[in-house]
């Protein structure tokens, strides 16, 4: 069976890692190179790393930030941000990107979807969908930073995706994009319904209970999230550790800390260990070890 992957969304604007709300608000949280580093020390799965002021100022992510970042990523890196041809795949590949998401071109340009499929295989190729929800209960798939309606449901791109060769879906909902109030399940069920690619949910996420409840409701390949594994230390061990006693055969448990044995509250949050506990931590003997 294969694992379900823990995913860091990183939001990239201005040069530095921004925290997204609702795709309008950003607040700074660090430089790239630093946050990857805590990710990979906090046992994080994969990245993804988007610039969106790229499409919008004509250009491409950077591929010196690219290298910056894959110098310090030890785990599968996805860049995207105003990427519109192969060749830009191509350098952005040799900088150390292991994959290539894609947004507003797959839409305007599905072509490059086949071609990017056809030089540099499926699997590289991530396609991110941004979705609102209508007042009548259905959804809509956006554009250009979630400014431009396609028409289309999540569903219909997502099927026309598929077709061209796409590896993997990312469904992000812009209604829940930084406010903490839990994946939206009915949105990734319409997907998960219409394709049968691998899906990364993405958008709401607030504690480990959102992604127990989302696992629970919906057969999604990956959880990724943005706000909750940057604001909270050694958040994605701790999430696994959480995650692994309701799905213990479906999480992938590494990293340089453990928290397996520890209790933790009715959101996933871990309680404090008795004092009488932590005393004998503080005093723990551990020889040096010998090779």
């Amino acid at each position: 069976m294969l694992k379900k992957r823990l995913i860091a969304s990183l939001v990239i604007k201005n040069g530095i890692v921004v925290q997204s709300i609702g795709f309008e608000r950003y607040l700074p949280i660090g430089k790239p190179e630093i946050t990857v580093d805590y990710l990979n020390q906090w046992g994080i799965d994969e990245i993804i790393m988007v610039d969106i002021d790229a499409a919008r100022e004509g250009r491409c992510i950077d591929p010196e930030l690219v290298k910056r970042v894959a110098k310090r990523c030890f785990v599968p890196l996805s860049v995207g941000g105003g990427i519109t041809s192969v060749d830009q795949i191509h350098t952005l590949i040799h900088s150390g990107a292991d994959k290539i998401s894609l947004n507003t071109q797959a839409f305007i340009n599905p072509s490059l979807i086949e071609e990017g499929a056809r030089f540099f295989g499926s699997q590289c190729m991530v396609v991110s969908i941004d979705a609102k929800g209508d007042a009548d209960g259905s959804y809509r798939a956006y554009t250009h930073g979630g400014k431009a309606d396609t028409a289309l449901s999540p569903a219909e791109l997502a099927r026309q995706i598929q077709e061209c060769g796409a590896g993997e879906i990312l469904i992000n909902s812009i209604d829940r994009d930084g406010y903490k109030n839990g994946y939206d399940i009915d949105l990734i069920r319409s997907l998960l319904s219409a394709t049968n690619l691998p899906l990364i949910a993405l958008g709401g996420a607030k504690d480990p209970l959102c992604m127990k409840i989302l696992l629970e409701s919906c057969d999604v390949s990956a959880i990724a999230a943005g706000n909750y594994f940057h604001f909270v230390e050694h958040s994605a061990t701790i999430a696994k550790a959480y995650l692994s006693r309701y799905f213990p055969d479906q999480i992938r448990l590494d990293g340089y800390s453990d928290y397996r044995d520890f209790s933790f509250d009715e959101r996933g949050r871990i309680v404090k260990k008795e004092d009488k506990s932590l005393r004998d931590m503080l005093f723990e003997f551990h020889p040096k070890e010998v090779i």
